[in-house]
């Protein structure tokens, strides 16, 4: 089956969590953007899409539902985030000091944030690439936008967040 029936032709994250983040919004914005114009989506054992994708929290597990194009469901898949943990937790930190340091800090010091934004960025799309491995192939940059979309939903909900990190 051609490569174009293995991809994701819709994205959405759930819609009942909103943020008033413009940083966030943004980063939403763009990982969909991005994911939809390029990107690798094989649920194992299934003929082939394009699929529909929406993510969402759930006890704590991310969730992907996923559906053909027409919105059939085909499967329902939850991954832990307690791998994720400390990813997430250093990632957080680390993009809260460069939203910071966006309006005044000067190049180097930005460039060094920035450096270690991507280096998480990096170590957790490589984790959830393999964790999703027995269920759904994925390359690199599609791990990556769905690393950023699971960041938007747990800064969407500052209450799933906290009982995250406590756990």
């Amino acid at each position: 089956m051609p490569s174009s029936h293995f991809r994701l032709c819709h994205v959405s994250v759930d819609n009942s969590l909103s943020s008033h983040n413009a940083h966030i919004e943004r980063e939403r914005a763009i990982a969909i953007y991005e994911l939809l114009e390029k990107n690798t989506f094989v649920p194992v054992g299934h003929g082939g899409g394009p699929y529909r994708l929406k993510l969402s929290l759930a006890e704590g597990r991310l969730a992907f539902h996923i559906a053909t194009e027409a919105g059939a469901a085909i499967v329902c898949h939850y991954l832990s985030l307690a791998p994720f943990r400390r990813l997430l937790k250093d990632y957080m930190l680390t993009c809260e000091s460069f939203y910071d340091a966006l309006p005044n800090a000067n190049s180097a010091r930005f460039e060094t944030i920035d450096m270690g934004r991507r280096a998480l960025h990096n170590d957790a799309a490589e984790l959830l690439l393999k964790l999703l491995a027995p269920k759904v192939a994925v390359d690199n940059n599609t791990a990556r936008r769905l690393f950023t979309l699971l960041y938007v939903l747990l800064m969407r909900r500052p209450t799933a967040l906290f009982a995250f990190q406590e756990a």
